[in-house]
């Protein structure tokens, strides 16, 4: 697989990386772990070198699958976790106090198996602390040896420049698809002018855009999707029309949706990187062979038209997730 820089910083990744939330928690039960391994496995062997995980994604036990899964490549790959719930919570809110960021870096060193974090990001911004702070102690951590990059997530366009001023930022990782757009109106220029890599998460729409889910899915009862507007039955159903777009696409091209869709968000800017998960070996394939699709100008056009003439039903997030919301 090939690589890409996230954008000024230096720091090169496989233009494909792996998002490996999924393994431990938000879409049902998790995989049993040595299955997970061996997909984490299958994956760098794959040719997959960025993989991504958090403190917040099981309370850390996401970070030790990760780390148990590649301490033999350690360093051969890129791996990227985050701080900035408190107590390792979503539901407890955001934490980003400058003891907080430490604590979460010596347990996500201890966790992954490692001593240094190649990318280190804000999970959430804390309106309660002034960015500025954030970025002063990651860039302490830096000159400490213990990461290597600061990154930020789902971050406004002033949080993105005040933080970069203290500490270029790497990359920002935000949702991006062509199931939610947001990200071309300010902030994709925006990183483009800062030199700021972009780690889109939920590249395939939390798995809409693969055509496998429609309004007579029934989600698992622990899946984050049930509190999801965008993920509700009925809009589900409305929203078949992007679906239905991917797979006049994908017969044209002797594809499947989810490729289209991946090979879609790598042509927009080369210095962006999607973070696809998955829990079985033939998604994986799948994915990657999305890396290798190639859409010509034409193709890009035509696409941006369709998107363009689709209105999309449903918010991301309920009102009660307001701390998962940019700031």
């Amino acid at each position: 697989m090939k690589t890409r820089q996230l954008g000024a910083s230096g720091l090169a990744v496989s233009e494909l990386g792996f998002g490996c939330m999924g393994l431990s928690v938000g879409y049902g039960p998790a995989t049993n772990e040595n299955d997970a391994i061996v997909l984490l496995q299958k994956a760098y062997e794959s040719g997959v070198t960025f993989f991504d995980t958090a403190e917040v994604y099981g309370q850390g036990t996401n970070e030790e699958l990760v780390g148990k899964a590649l301490r033999h490549v350690r360093d051969k790959v890129i791996i990227a976790t985050k701080f900035g719930f408190k107590n390792g919570k979503v539901t407890d809110g955001v934490n980003s106090r400058p003891e907080r960021i430490r604590q979460v870096a010596e347990n996500s060193l201890r966790n992954l198996q490692t001593d240094y974090i190649d990318l280190f990001y804000q999970h959430r911004v804390d309106p309660d602390v002034p960015v500025e702070d954030v970025a002063g102690t990651v860039k302490d951590l830096i000159a400490e040896g213990k990461v290597k990059h600061f990154g930020m997530s789902e971050a406004s366009v002033p949080s993105i420049r005040n933080a970069h001023a203290v500490q270029p930022l790497a990359a920002l990782q935000s949702e991006y698809s062509m199931f939610w757009r947001e990200p071309e109106k300010e902030i994709i220029p925006l990183l483009e002018e800062l030199g700021i890599g972009f780690v889109p998460f939920s590249p395939l729409g939390k798995g809409f855009l693969t055509g496998k889910i429609n309004a007579d899915t029934e989600f698992d009862k622990t899946d984050a999707r049930n509190l999801f507007p965008r993920y509700s039955k009925e809009n589900r159903g409305a929203n078949q029309t992007i679906v239905d777009l991917l797979t006049k696409i994908a017969v044209e091209h002797n594809a499947t949706p989810a490729q289209i869709a991946l090979a879609w968000l790598l042509a927009q800017k080369p210095w962006i990187a999607p973070i696809p998960g998955t829990t079985k070996v033939t998604r994986l394939e799948e994915n990657i062979g999305g890396a290798n699709l190639f859409l010509n100008d034409d193709d890009l056009a035509n696409i941006h038209k369709a998107l363009d003439n689709i209105s999309l039903q449903g918010e991301r997030y309920p009102p009660s997730m307001a701390d998962l919301q940019a700031r």
